[in-house]
């Protein structure tokens, strides 16, 4: 714990989480008629995360203390459709959501420029954003990103959980899915890691999500002018085998710096082998 702010540390338990979420400063912006809410910690040069599909701020549990020890100002929405944050008035996946980032960055920082980290889903809205907002952002980097290949994704199958009822075999699909896309290990799944998952997808509204088994973000990387970097958890399923591919989509931005693989970590690498991607993240925002 961080005695001068309350901030907690390290993030083992749920209490943990719940102790960071209120150190949060929440605001709300539009996103059309209704709102989306962001949660902002710390105080320095501005740092926005965007979270992955069917999550919330609570993908970036364990990666917001360490960069506010940094001297970062952390700025975490739920984006559109997810978590807290309203439906988007048109559309139903990530192109349509540039727009109310925008809106709400307008809103909280005015014209200053920020760094921008996006995890899978929210890497390929990043992407999608800096591509349109090219004198917003400062750095760009990219987690899990998606849609980097003319090459089909692999079909992960997931376990069935909508029609199943409240108890041991919904919550075992739960288990499973959350083992078999997201993380590496199966003692990462534990309580903390389960409740946050299944919190997040509960709350999904945004589940007519496609084209992030395109190529939509390849297409998009020529139009990124800031510099680029890419993180990913060195066993993450959606490019296990072949990164080589993953990394040859983020070369076609003009600015592009490097890729860093989280040795140990799955899909979401910035929680399961969190110091090792705080450690690689800091690097890289330092430069």
């Amino acid at each position: 714990m961080n005695a001068s702010s309350g901030l907690p540390l390290h993030i083992s338990t749920l209490a943990d989480a719940r102790a960071l979420e209120a150190c949060a400063r929440r605001t709300e912006t539009k996103c059309g008629d209704g709102r989306m809410v962001w949660r902002i910690w710390g105080e320095g040069a501005p740092v926005v995360l965007l979270h992955g599909g069917s999550g919330s701020w609570a993908h970036w549990v364990r990666n917001i203390a360490p960069l506010v020890q940094a001297g970062r100002e952390v700025h975490v929405p739920d984006l559109p459709g997810c978590g807290e944050s309203d439906m988007p008035p048109v559309g139903h996946d990530g192109d349509v959501l540039p727009e109310w980032v925008e809106t709400g960055v307008q809103s909280l920082l005015g014209s200053t420029l920020f760094d921008l980290v996006g995890f899978s889903f929210g890497a390929m809205v990043s992407g999608f954003y800096a591509a349109h907002y090219a004198n917003r952002v400062r750095k760009l980097i990219l987690v899990g990103a998606p849609a980097l290949s003319r090459e089909a994704p692999p079909k992960i199958a997931l376990q069935e959980w909508l029609r199943l009822p409240d108890g041991p075999q919904r919550d075992a699909a739960f288990r499973y899915n959350l083992r078999l896309l997201m993380l590496a290990r199966d003692d990462s799944v534990d309580d903390l890691s389960l409740t946050l998952y299944v919190e997040s997808l509960r709350r999904d509204r945004l589940t007519a999500r496609r084209i992030a088994r395109t190529d939509i973000l390849l297409r998009t990387m020529p139009q990124i002018r800031c510099p680029v970097w890419g993180l990913w958890g060195a066993d993450d399923i959606l490019y296990r085998g072949r990164f080589d591919v993953a990394e040859s989509g983020l070369r076609h931005a003009p600015d592009f710096r490097s890729t860093t693989l989280i040795a140990g970590a799955g899909h979401w690498a910035q929680f399961e082998e969190a110091d090792a991607f705080n450690g690689a993240l800091r690097s890289i925002l330092a430069e």
